[in-house]
């Protein structure tokens, strides 16, 4: 896997490109595949270094799992119990390797999960996750860096959750799926990815509603059946080809998206002054004139994605005019500010903001990614940037970005 990436800014981006399915919306659901008899097969599920290394941990546990010719993804688990225990070093290299802990516990009652790694962003604690399991019958442990959980009187409940964190409401759907009774989810996570994975576990016999409020009502069941389903695409990659157009004073067409998971990205980058066109085929990205300046925060689903700042960031690193970041879900997303600023940015921190004085211009420099989508703003910031920039630490990207490289170059980037 290549670990720098070698960008020549200066080229506008012109053309289409295709977006893959969901990253988060992909992983979630392969974790959910096991709860179900016989084979499931997933369908636009991305292949990316995130999605590999769930291959690779359901491998170890026992699952038949592999790509088909077509592109989709086969998860045949066997019909008696698989290994209830993540594999250490597979699951510290990404933080979906948690979902296991619902997807265990709703397929067999056990779980031993590793504490998941992931991209260094801030604080993502387990508590959550862990007060709505206890609440659905299970007794929780943890020990030696593990999370140990056994399913003792499982009975439906109610459970409010104190932030409405994605990956709590994704374990506790997955659980609650096989929990006798009825279970109620109380400021739930809204994001399309809950909606995705609410009907896929509805496709094979669950009984859950109210996905995409902050409500939602499960029915547990005793079985869920396999079948075939297609994976929504990715928002966030979308986002960021949509930024990159913008920036790079191009023209693209965005395809294979659901406008509607789109919008706060799409009111932003109109309100920079970009002009954004839906049509049948998907969006169009122009570039405007010149760089508005904007505010920006972050908040969960329907608000301005997390996921999507740091792309801003770089955006608005050009504007015309003095913009205001606030980061209000992960308090480690600026370290993309030190190397923004290597590149000619004028960004100062102020607690959980960011104040980005626009520049005239950005220029080529040697810099790092520290995370999947600080990767994807340098990328951003590179194709506008005069001269060439080099991207250490790139593998961050190919956890998030299938065929970056590839469809970039499509576009007219000169990236290698």
């Amino acid at each position: 896997m290549q670990d720098h990436l070698i960008i020549e800014g200066g080229q506008p981006l012109r053309g289409s490109v295709k977006i893959s399915g969901a990253k988060n919306a992909g992983l979630v659901l392969i974790a959910a595949s096991i709860m179900a008899e016989g084979e499931t097969i997933l369908d636009n599920v991305p292949r990316i270094c995130d999605t590999e290394v769930m291959v690779e941990i359901l491998l170890e546990m026992g699952v038949d799992i592999h790509w088909k010719e077509d592109g989709s993804l086969s998860i045949c688990p066997p019909g008696h119990e698989i290994d209830c225990q993540t594999p250490y070093e597979l699951s510290k290299k990404l933080r979906a390797s948690n979902l296991f802990l619902g997807a265990l516990l709703g397929r067999q009652g056990e779980a031993i999960v590793s504490l998941p790694g992931g991209c260094d962003i801030g604080t993502r604690p387990m508590d959550l996750h862990i007060k709505g399991v206890r609440a659905l019958g299970a007794h929780v442990d943890i020990e030696h860096g593990y999370i140990y959980a056994k399913r003792r009187e499982p009975c439906g409940s109610r459970i409010y959750l104190d932030f409405p964190s994605v990956g709590a409401t994704e374990n506790l759907m997955m659980m609650a799926c096989k929990t006798p009774g009825s279970s109620i989810i109380e400021n739930a996570a809204k994001e399309p990815e809950i909606v995705d994975l609410a009907n896929f576990l509805n496709s094979m016999g669950a009984k859950v509603r109210g996905a995409g409020t902050d409500i939602i009502k499960i029915e547990g069941v005793s079985a869920l059946k396999a079948g075939r389903y297609a994976i929504i695409p990715d928002r966030i990659e979308a986002g960021t080809y949509m930024i990159a157009a913008a920036i790079s004073g191009g023209e693209v067409l965005v395809e294979n998206v659901i406008p509607t998971h789109l919008h706060p990205i799409i009111a932003k980058l109109q309100e920079v002054g970009a002009i954004v066109r839906e049509t049948d085929q998907g969006i169009i990205v122009e570039a405007g004139s010149k760089i508005l300046r904007a505010d920006i925060k972050t908040m969960p689903y329907p608000g301005f994605p997390t996921d999507m700042q740091s792309q801003m960031l770089a955006l608005l690193a050009l504007a015309d005019g003095t913009s205001v970041v606030v980061e209000n879900v992960f308090e480690n997303r600026f370290q993309i500010v030190d190397e923004l600023n290597r590149m000619g940015a004028k960004i100062k921190l102020e607690g959980h903001a960011a104040v980005v004085e626009g520049t005239r211009s950005l220029y080529g420099a040697r810099v790092k990614a520290t995370d999947l989508r600080a990767g994807a703003a340098l990328i951003i910031a590179a194709l506008a940037a005069q001269g060439e920039t080099v991207i250490e630490e790139a593998i961050h990207i190919f956890r998030g970005y299938e065929n970056i490289i590839e469809k970039l170059s499509k576009l007219g980037a000169r990236i290698k």
